[in-house]
């Protein structure tokens, strides 16, 4: 009897054994996500607060104006005073920004398509558009305020033609660089044009057509503060142009300081927004985002 319990034990830890190492592999693969996120997180906050210490002390020992310059704590308490005003700016230029930067997503994609259908378009149109991205915008916001109106429209517009072109390039360079074998293996198989772009040449240009997001989406909010400074309408739902303009028409520096990085803030949230998008599609297949 005891050498069967003896046995019956024996069989029952061999049996528990293989399950010992899935456990020390799920907690080891646990702590390297950690050890991971850890390592990109800490360095770039440590110089954060480094960067904002040496501000804040160097700025009170020398008693720099704040006019001049403000203090990190000068700029926190113009947040906290004026909280409810810089949150409705904020909120403002981000249906702008998203609305210029959706149509451009939108028309730059379908026009890029349009251009690759056929070389003698591509070689006709292509040019109008860099001139279009050479013009500074300043000298015909203008025109699309009188023909558009001052207000949400104008701005969009402004948001839309900044952050255009980027989408438009890099869709049709991605569009013309499908490997040359697959489309000839397309046109054995009589496929139509429309067939080749949607089946091959669009998916194969999807890196590309991200990569043109994620520039067009930091674009997209320049464009719509760009876009408050020359066609906006102030007042309560006032976008960050027009807090900004109001800010250093009153000499509000740290509220102006606190208005610039909202912006740059929004910018930064878009990209990341893209950025994680575009991981998630191209994981899987494309060197780019495939996780070492």
């Amino acid at each position: 009897m005891e050498k069967a319990a003896v046995s019956a034990v024996t069989d029952a830890a061999k049996q528990a054994s293989p399950a010992a190492p899935m456990v020390r592999r799920s907690v080891g693969s646990g702590s390297h996500i950690w050890g991971k996120m850890v390592s990109r997180v800490v360095p770039p906050l440590s110089v954060f607060v480094f960067v904002v210490f040496v501000w804040e002390m160097v700025l009170r020992l020398t008693g720099t104006p704040e006019y001049l310059l403000p203090k990190p704590s000068d700029i926190v308490q113009a947040v906290s005073q004026n909280g409810h005003n810089l949150v409705v700016s904020v909120s403002t230029t981000i249906m702008e920004a998203v609305l210029g930067f959706a149509l451009s997503a939108i028309l730059g994609v379908a026009v890029a398509i349009l251009l690759a259908l056929s070389k003698t378009v591509e070689r006709s149109v292509y040019p109008y558009a860099i001139i279009l991205q050479t013009i500074p915008i300043v000298a015909i916001a203008p025109i699309i305020v009188i023909w558009f109106g001052a207000g949400m429209n104008a701005i969009v517009i402004i948001a839309f033609l900044i952050s255009f072109f980027p989408i438009l390039s890099n869709t049709l360079i991605g569009l013309n660089s499908t490997e040359q074998n697959m489309k000839n293996l397309f046109y054995l198989y009589n496929a139509t044009k429309m067939q080749t772009i949607w089946r091959l040449r669009l998916p194969a240009a999807l890196p590309y057509i991200l990569a043109g997001f994620k520039i067009s989406c930091s674009l997209s909010v320049v464009g719509a503060i760009v876009g408050e400074y020359i066609a906006g309408i102030g007042g309560l739902n006032g976008g960050l142009g027009y807090a900004i303009t109001v800010a250093a028409t009153r000499m509000q520096t740290a509220y102006l300081f606190a208005c610039g990085l909202s912006a740059a803030v929004v910018g930064i949230v878009f990209f990341l927004l893209i950025n994680a998008l575009s991981n998630r599609l191209l994981r899987s297949w494309h060197d780019s985002a495939i996780a070492g």
